[in-house]
């Protein structure tokens, strides 16, 4: 089964809540014969769009091919939150990497966030981007740590963009009494994803980029000037960027034995109206301290757009409110009479480390993915970091390439098999509260 097509139909957004309000671009025609460039982007989400509008802004050549629309995937259905540094932590880099790696990686993170804003605000984007991203804990040990980690971001990075939280001053930001305590990151902040994804196709087409949608890609030869497959037209390039997360299957075999594609869920309710304020006082969005995050905002017309839970493999569950709705009541069991209008499903990718994958894995052909739900940011800045390195500025990309990436146990034909095992005993400890 083709993963593109197992739960979607051909050129049509989910029906999530952020495609009904989002203001579509009109379709970009598909690619059909033979054309050249200087690059070939594969993809439209975050990395392929901004690749393409930052080769495009610098007078390069390039196409960019979508298999469905643009926005599609991960980047037009994810839960909006713009995270600091990298998916793991930065006491966990500097034992894996080393301080000046991990010193590094941490600027790769504010430069990130700070791409984003550039992009925003150059190209007018309205996303409805907001500040501040919430870390809750169930446990006070925990909360311990994550006071300690706090003080280890201010003295060994500078950063003092973070307000702790107590019981009841966590109480008072997420209007739940299940948690103990937290921050809140306001370097870090939370947008309307596919807003923010149509905003730079946008940007790049108007900057010279040819955009092809409904155009699935079948297969990349490598070589001195590679040649991009598709279902009716070819593309030969200079270069090739595979910016296809978690929708690479055979393309790139040696990528998708390092990146594994997951689903993961999100349901919103009927707008809350004078209720939204006791759930979350700020309008802040939230992540919880579950092994299978659970991630929350309020939206712009007041519904609560919760996330949670996860599958492996291809097909989305039948009743994907009923299995989002689960977590939401166990952190808010007052709004066990909301109506819930809108669920959706999206397919993301994730590393075994949860660090992104960055290589070169055939003569001419670049590709980042597996951003492990921490892409809105580090995937926009991974299409920049991209075009640097075709125009010759591979700083930022090597210092991601040389990050270790390990492959799944059981290569593609068992890696879901037994991720759905390991995430399966995980899960029942979340249950548990182990």
């Amino acid at each position: 089964m083709n993963l593109l097509y197992a739960n979607d139909r051909p050129g049509q957004y989910p029906q999530s809540w952020y495609a009904e309000t989002a203001t579509p671009l009109p379709p970009f025609d598909p690619l059909r014969g033979e054309t050249r460039a200087d690059v070939c982007v594969i993809g439209g989400g975050y990395t392929g769009l901004s690749a393409a509008l930052a080769l495009a802004e610098a007078g390069v050549d390039v196409v960019l091919v979508e298999a469905h629309r643009a926005g599609f995937g991960a980047s037009g259905r994810n839960g909006g939150q713009v995270g600091s540094g990298q998916r793991l932590g930065q006491d966990a880099l500097e034992k894996m990497v080393g301080q000046d790696a991990a010193r590094a990686l941490w600027q790769i993170g504010e430069d990130a966030k700070a791409e984003l804003q550039r992009l925003i605000t150059s190209h007018g984007i309205d996303c409805a981007f907001r500040p501040g991203v919430a870390h809750v804990l169930r446990k006070p040990a925990d909360v311990d740590g994550m006071l300690a980690y706090a003080e280890h971001l201010s003295t060994i990075y500078g950063y003092d963009r973070i307000e702790l939280l107590g019981r009841d001053s966590a109480r008072e930001a997420v209007g739940s009494d299940v948690f103990a305590g937290g921050l809140i990151d306001w370097g870090a902040g939370h947008v309307h994803p596919l807003r923010l994804a149509l905003g730079m196709a946008r940007g790049a087409q108007a900057a010279g980029a040819r955009i092809h949608e409904m155009t699935q890609v079948h297969r990349i030869e490598p070589g001195t000037t590679p040649l991009v497959a598709t279902d009716r037209g070819r593309v030969r390039a200079g270069h090739v960027i595979v910016a296809a997360n978690g929708y690479i299957g055979g393309l790139q075999p040696d990528v998708a034995a390092r990146v594994m594609p997951i689903n993961n869920f999100i349901i919103a309710t009927e707008p809350l109206g004078a209720r939204a304020d006791d759930i979350l006082a700020r309008d802040i969005a939230v992540a919880d301290d579950k092994f299978v995050v659970n991630y929350w905002r309020k939206s712009e017309d007041g519904r609560l757009l919760f996330g949670g839970g996860e599958s492996y493999g291809y097909r989305f569950p039948r009743d994907i409110a009923a299995l989002v709705r689960k977590p939401m009541l166990s952190i808010y069991p007052q709004l066990r009479d909301v109506e819930i209008t809108h669920a959706w499903g999206g397919t993301l990718a994730i590393t075994m480390n949860r660090l992104p994958n960055f290589s070169r894995p055939a003569p001419g052909v670049w590709s980042a993915s597996g951003y492990s739900g921490h892409g809105v940011a580090l995937a926009t800045l991974a299409g920049r970091i991209l075009a640097d390195a075709l125009n010759g500025d591979t700083a930022r990309f090597d210092t991601m390439a040389a990050l270790p990436s390990p492959r799944f146990p059981g290569g593609g034909g068992f890696r879901s098999p037994l991720l759905a095992l390991a995430m399966t005993w995980y899960a029942m400890r979340d249950r548990l509260g182990v």
